[in-house]
């Protein structure tokens, strides 16, 4: 039979958890491939932009006359 917990009982569970160093270890982890996962996406939208500019016939030469006027 499943345990029913009781809200004191969810919350008493979930500060001893915080507290566990199995469970900052997971954390951590999980902080990291996330992060990556979200750079890769970013890099993704770039590639996908990056092509919309190709087909347009834009370069980095033109860009970086840009940054040279501004500069």
């Amino acid at each position: 039979m499943r345990d029913i917990f009781t809200d004191a009982q969810v919350e008493e569970e979930i500060a001893r958890l915080l507290t566990c160093d199995a469970v900052k270890l997971a954390k951590a982890e999980q902080r990291v491939l996330m992060r990556r996962r979200q750079y890769m996406y970013s890099l993704r939208t770039m590639e996908k932009r990056g092509k919309v500019l190709m087909a347009q016939g834009k370069t980095l030469a033109d860009y970086d006359a840009k940054e040279a006027e501004e500069a």
